[in-house]
């Protein structure tokens, strides 16, 4: 007989791979598909979407999640010492995965549907006024379809229901349990270092003080002409391969391939896919997103095949996600163990202009501290900032004390006090990013607790890994791979984020390790 646990999981795998479907014509979409057949599968995709979501909030499923949250809350507390006996149906596995599918569920249970339809048609709607925006610098073109945004983002918050901020409402849809109150703090913490410490790399540079402590002058790190050049899109392929192969990317059960905007897409632990855009004036681009895209992929290649299609086989959150991207794209990508033994490939593959410079001009420019203007193409000690001004100004703006028409402005003014530049147009300052026209209200944080992230479970690999940095010299990341499966991908679900870091790293988060990271590097790069 069929337990009611075992039906329960039967429809997860069931949705799981409808979802892996869908998410196929996802990648394929952004990848090979020919450009006239994009509004057609796009139908496609609503249809797999609609019966995905049909199939997990039918009255069916409902009764049969209501049923097991219920049982496992007598579980529960049945555990607690007394003279009742445990229920034997269930285990802490079990629980997990009940926990876990009921709040996803109860989530979207609180949405109505014809609010769902109505915000999934606004924020499709609002793509042509962002790109029309974007295009002219002239935010009051898309201003009208935010504001429309805005108003269904605050209607979500009250259908969730919060504490304290409407913010907290939509940052739990990205981070699970996570408030302003658990991370703000933090950030203050980064911003009030960070703010100080460009300012005085930017004097450094600029001739202030002693250029030296930070590897030359302004001029000899930005002006070698390493960024651009003629890189042939097939040799940087070929070098992109060879690194991930390098780092241990199994090709036998993923792929890398080209697209406009990189991504990862992991059906299973036996099918992740990573892309890479190549630019021909600049060989970095590609190779530091396909570095980024490959701690993605280690993470999706680390979940549990066994528990695939329940809680217990899924990414934990998008910070913890990111944290995987950013250790391997900054802490190791940009390290000098990682570039080494493999500078020589570089120069060998490029050898214009590679070959006339030096390892440590190199990289003193791989590690060049620039504030600019754009979030993507900042350096990791400026990036947090971009996150901290995006945050600051969508939270204001969904608590109100922002009105949307002032948001350029708003922004142009934190770019200044926190990266010391001059926003030019709207294009580059708030327009830059796509996330507010899709109604990703709560999503940049994550970016920012990512680093944060990294830089502990970093520090922590360090201390337990016996020679971790000679290792990635020798051109071995086995047991760094490992040591972050152990701790962190195997359990997919089962800690929330701050018991999943106490037990990896042996404390909660702190952005002290960020900011040591930060400090020591920067002050040893000659």
């Amino acid at each position: 007989m069929t337990t009611k646990f075992e039906q329960l999981k039967n429809i997860l795998v069931e949705l799981t791979h409808i979802s892996s479907a869908t998410a196929l014509l996802h990648w394929d979409l952004e990848t090979y598909m020919p450009e006239r057949g994009a509004e057609m599968r796009g139908k496609t995709i609503s249809v797999m979407s609609a019966l995905c979501h049909e199939k997990f909030t039918s009255p069916e499923f409902e009764k049969l999640i209501t049923e097991l949250n219920d049982a496992m809350k007598k579980w529960g507390q049945a555990q607690i010492p007394s003279e009742i006996e445990p229920d034997p149906i269930f285990s802490e596995e079990m629980a997990c995965v009940v926990r876990e599918v009921w709040r996803d569920f109860s989530r979207q249970k609180k949405l109505p549907k014809a609010f769902v339809a109505e915000l999934a048609q606004v924020t499709s709607d609002a793509h042509a006024p962002w790109v029309r925006a974007r295009a002219t610098s002239d935010f009051s073109i898309f201003s009208p379809t935010l504001k429309k945004i805005i108003e269904l983002k605050r209607q979500e918050a009250e259908y969730y229901g919060y504490e304290e901020s409407p913010y907290n409402a939509l940052l739990d849809g990205f981070e699970p349990d996570a408030t302003i109150a658990d991370y703000e703090p933090m950030f203050e913490e980064v911003k009030k270092f960070l703010v100080p410490f460009i300012a005085c790399i930017k004097e450094q540079y600029a001739g202030v003080a002693d250029p030296s402590s930070l590897g030359g002058t302004r001029d000899d790190i930005t002006s070698l002409g390493m960024t651009h050049g003629d890189f042939d899109p097939m040799a940087q392929e070929m070098f992109c391969k060879e690194m991930l192969a390098r780092m241990g990317f199994p090709f036998d059960r993923g792929r890398l391939d080209q697209t406009a905007h990189p991504f990862t897409q992991g059906f299973h632990a036996g099918d992740v896919r990573i892309t890479t855009r190549y630019d021909r004036d600049n060989v970095f681009f590609s190779i530091g997103s396909s570095i980024h895209e490959a701690g993605h992929a280690f993470y999706d290649l680390g979940l549990s095949a066994e528990h695939f299609g329940t809680p217990l086989g899924e990414s934990l959150s998008l910070g913890i996600h990111e944290s995987q991207s950013r250790l391997w794209e900054n802490h190791v990508g940009k390290s000098r163990a990682f570039w080494t033994p493999l500078y020589p490939r570089l120069q060998s593959a490029f050898p214009k202009p590679f070959a006339d410079i030096s390892f440590e001009q190199f990289y003193r420019h791989l590690n060049r501290v620039e504030p600019s203007l754009i979030r993507t193409e900042a350096d990791e000690v400026t990036y947090n900032l971009h996150i901290i001004i995006r945050y600051e100004i969508e939270r204001e703006i969904i608590e109100g004390a922002i009105a949307i028409d002032d948001i350029p402005e708003v922004w142009n003014q934190k770019v200044k006090h926190y990266l010391g530049i001059d926003v030019p147009d709207d294009a580059h300052g708030c327009l830059q990013d796509v996330h507010w026209s899709c109604g990703y209200f709560g999503y940049f944080p994550t970016y920012c607790l990512g680093n944060l992230y990294a830089a502990q479970l970093y520090a922590a690999a360090q201390r337990d890994i016996l020679n971790l940095e000679e290792e990635i010299t020798q051109g071995s990341f086995d047991h760094l791979r490992e040591w972050l499966r152990t701790r962190i991908h195997v359990h997919g679900r089962r800690y929330v984020q701050d018991a999943l870091i106490l037990r990896a790293t042996g404390e909660k988060l702190n952005a002290r390790h960020f900011i040591d990271y930060i400090t020591k590097k920067y002050s040893e790069i000659q």
